[in-house]
């Protein structure tokens, strides 16, 4: 039994343990040069002070509102040579699609415009990003779609069919902006950007994939000419009528399909000469970024060719219109009681959306090119735009990849381009509303499917979710269903709620695992990494020994042929793969205690039992009466995995130390937990009795002593820490404290190093006397409190620690 605590000690316990022979504990702090550590309660009243704000941090919070004011002092001209091409550049390509996206919001174009001009001029006051457009979903990626545009039409939609000829769709929109805008205000000023990462990514890959085939589905009967088909139906039935009516087709078709023909052929090209010319890559890329400029500007061309002596009714294929000068739609929304309540409950999915692909496409640029992005921040400067917006006349309005990607490679140097891109929003406003007269719209439905084409998640990507996680696959393939059959929103809210489903099944339901030990041995190998891919590998360098701790049911990869012992005879370790709360507290303390149950025999046999104090459940035939089994001694608690506990848990360890105390009556079952960091937790057990030894335990231990972590102060430390402590170390030696004597915790300096090399140049073979290493270990401090004997820093500590008592027992 000796022999088995020492392999299960650190080297250092080791030599303390040598021989067998019982170290002298250490001395308290009355003798000289001792150090001890008790640690004292955290109160609730620290963690109130620790959060109130101070002057300094009030400060810094202000400050950080406007993020402009740390780099616009040093703003130079070679800045504004550069933003200014960048903003000219991404304005040729927000027009178009401006104008194409309002379409899908059932807005007339230059609603468009007004919502991109918002964007543009204010994001530069609150970002965080040079990279970011914000504008009405503009998408020439796959990482973005046109989302937002047709969220805010469903919603004008649905207020039409509740309130018919009551609201226009511009007042609804801007009611439905100005909304959203307060409360993404109101989380940015709060710092809640942490919130975006309670929404998984795979609800909203379905959500977009599903997105982008009901953009695809509304714009190909305007693409195709065909008359009569309301694209604001659920998408499976806007596909039965669209094929029904394709006999109809209107000359309207040959704009659009050559357009899309165009577009993708612009693309294809542009990819290819990328890769076959590297030195004009920038030229190729900036070509295919302005192609649906290019082809606006074509068809435009030829339906003024075409329809210039005709009236719009007229006109060979539908035209875009008159679109007015000037923001004539500027004003602030007219806040009605009951629009607001019929829009209100829309606007969490249109918040979910937008939030969720602003921050994808901040973060995105951020670690392209190494400057930090904060998402509270974004939040807010998303939030100011889109409550400022309804006053121009814009609508909801979020970040845009494809935009952004545009101001990226036209070497964009500080958000301020926006205000460039602002400034030609502001002159087609003005100035070019004559010639959007004769953009087709069959053209503009053509831009919209080729911005969405590539957005639809493809084979390969499903497969890939397959593999890694066939759950969540199954999860978006739902919310495609949904989607097609019920509509955006519905499907939104059934893969979140299904995801949270499955994270809460996975923190209740996962079981817990019995460790076991196994002394391995690490080293190098010495073939390559692409033969240890393959199994193949020799042993070259001399290996040194560790103890894991693995699962006795060996469920976690491991070797199958490698056994796992048992620490000792009833000891038992017990691991929470999920951490602990009150989700699952319960199936793991039946786990524990059903093993334990199972593995151990009962301390007094239940035919010594009077009747009077049995349990109507206990069976005197079997219960605990195999004699070969160990009896219960301690239940070791790897904590690797806990931070917090609630009550919950602590109460459902209380019942289970209970029911074992019973199990092992009159022995009381010692708990240790290694490697609980938390001192709110340690805190929380203490008050409930844990992490001490009882008064029996106490007074047949005779002499044992707790074991803890040692260290001088300079563990691991580097040559250059060491000398910064020794200066540090000589400037306070003359303080006094109020005996008049040196301040107690001043170690000598260079009695302290030299204790460094010493302890350090001894391996764990070296025998040297045990005076000499007590006198070393005398000055030593602990990490962690010694009022708390059950409470180890690691796991390994726990379980020499149960193995000593054990030892020390017997």
């Amino acid at each position: 039994m000796r022999e088995l605590a020492k392999e299960a000690m650190c080297p250092l316990e080791k030599q303390v343990f040598q021989n067998d022979q019982h170290v002298e504990p250490i001395q308290n702090e009355h003798d000289s040069g001792t150090h001890t550590f008790v640690e004292n309660e955290p109160t609730v009243l620290q963690t109130l002070k620790e959060l109130t704000p101070t002057l300094a941090s009030t400060y810094r919070y202000l400050r950080a509102l406007f993020p402009c004011i740390g780099w616009i002092p040093r703003y130079n001209f070679q800045w504004l040579l550069g933003d200014c091409i960048a903003g000219i550049t991404v304005a040729l390509v927000v027009v178009p699609q401006a104008m194409a996206y309002a379409l899908l919001a059932t807005l007339s174009p230059e609603f468009g415009l007004y919502t991109s001009f918002a964007g543009a001029a204010t994001y530069w006051l609150f970002g965080t990003s040079k990279d970011i457009v914000i504008g009405v979903d503009i998408s020439l990626n796959p990482v973005t779609t046109a989302v937002g545009s047709l969220l805010v039409g469903e919603v004008i939609n649905r207020v039409h069919e509740v309130r018919p000829n009551e609201y226009t769709s511009a007042e609804i929109a801007k009611n439905l902006s100005f909304i959203t805008g307060v409360i993404l205000l109101f989380l940015g000023l709060v710092r809640l950007g942490w919130v975006v990462e309670a929404i998984p990514y795979i609800p909203v890959s379905a959500f977009i994939t599903a997105a982008s085939i009901t953009i695809m589905c509304t714009q190909f009967p305007v693409m195709m000419g065909i008359p009569g088909i309301n694209s604001r139906e659920v998408p499976y039935q806007v596909v039965i009528k669209t094929l029904r009516k394709l006999g109809e087709t209107q000359l309207d078709a040959v704009i659009g399909l050559t357009c899309l023909i165009q577009l993708d052929l612009i693309r294809r090209l542009c990819s290819k000469m990328e890769a076959r010319q590297p030195k004009l890559k920038r030229l190729w890329s900036t070509i295919s970024s302005l192609r649906l400029t290019f082809a606006m500007l074509l068809y435009t061309l030829i339906s003024w060719l075409v329809n210039r002596d005709l009236s719009e009714k007229e006109s060979r294929f539908r035209l875009v219109g008159l679109i007015e000068k000037g923001f004539v739609h500027a004003g602030p929304p007219s806040m009605s009681l009951d629009l607001l309540g019929i829009v209100l409950p829309q606007s969490p999915i249109v918040i979910i959306v937008l939030v969720i692909e602003h921050i994808a496409i901040a973060k995105s640029f951020g670690k392209q090119f190494g400057y930090r992005v904060v998402p509270s921040q974004e939040i807010m400067a998303q939030g100011t735009a889109n409550m400022l917006g309804p006053f121009l006349g814009g609508y909801s309005c979020t970040g845009s990849f494809g935009a952004s990607a545009v101001l990226s490679k036209a070497a964009v140097r500080t958000p301020i381009a926006g205000l460039f891109s602002a400034l030609l929003l502001l002159l087609a406003l003005y100035a070019l509303t004559g010639v959007f007269y004769f953009i087709p719209r069959a053209a503009l439905a053509g831009l919209i499917i080729h911005a969405v084409l590539n957005l639809v998640a493809s084979p390969t990507t499903v497969m890939n979710y397959w593999r890694l996680s066939p759950f969540e696959c199954m999860i978006w393939i739902i919310g495609v269903i949904t989607a097609m059959f019920t509509g955006l929103e519905t499907s939104i809210y059934v893969t979140i709620g299904l995801s949270l489903l499955i994270l809460l099944v996975r923190l209740s339901r996962t079981k817990g695992q019995i460790l076991g030990h196994v002394s391995a041995y690490s080293t190098r190998l010495e073939t390559p990494s692409h033969d240890c891919i393959k199994g193949e590998s020799l042993v070259t360098c001399p290996p040194w020994r560790q103890d894991l701790y693995l699962p006795l049911d060996k469920k976690d990869g491991s070797n199958p042929a490698i056994p796992i012992s048992t620490i000792s005879p009833g000891i038992f370790v017990y691991h929470f793969p999920e951490g602990l709360n009150y989700l699952n507290q319960a199936l793991h303390f039946k786990a524990l205690t059903e093993f334990v149950y199972g593995h151990t025999s009962r301390t007094t046999a239940s035919s010594n039992v009077s009747k009077q104090d049995m349990l109507w459940c206990d069976d005197s035939s079997s219960n605990g009466q195999d004699v070969n089994l160990p009896k219960l001694k301690a239940v070791i608690i790897d904590c690797s995995t806990i931070n917090s506990i609630d009550i919950t848990s602590v109460q459902g360890m209380c019942d289970t130390r209970n029911s074992l105390d019973r199990w092992a009556s009159p022995t009381a079952v010692n708990w240790h937990f290694g490697g609980l960091r938390n001192r709110w937790s340690r805190r929380a057990l203490w008050t409930a009795g844990f992490g001490r030894l009882s008064e029996q335990d106490l007074n047949s231990l005779g002499n044992w002593t707790p074991m803890c972590s040692l260290t001088t102060g300079f563990g691991g430390a580097t040559e250059a820490d060491i000398s910064s402590e020794r200066i540090r170390r000589k400037q306070r030696v003359d303080e006094k404290d109020e005996s008049g004597g040196p301040p107690r915790d001043i170690v000598p300096v260079k009695t302290e190093i030299d204790q460094i090399s010493r302890i350090q140049m001894k391996g764990p073979g070296d025998r040297g006397t045990r005076n000499d290493l007590s006198r070393e270990l005398r000055d030593c401090q602990p990490i962690f409190a010694i009022d708390r004997p059950l409470f180890h820093a690691t796991l390994d500590e726990a379980v020499a620690a149960a193995v000593s008592i054990l030892r020390s027992r017997t």
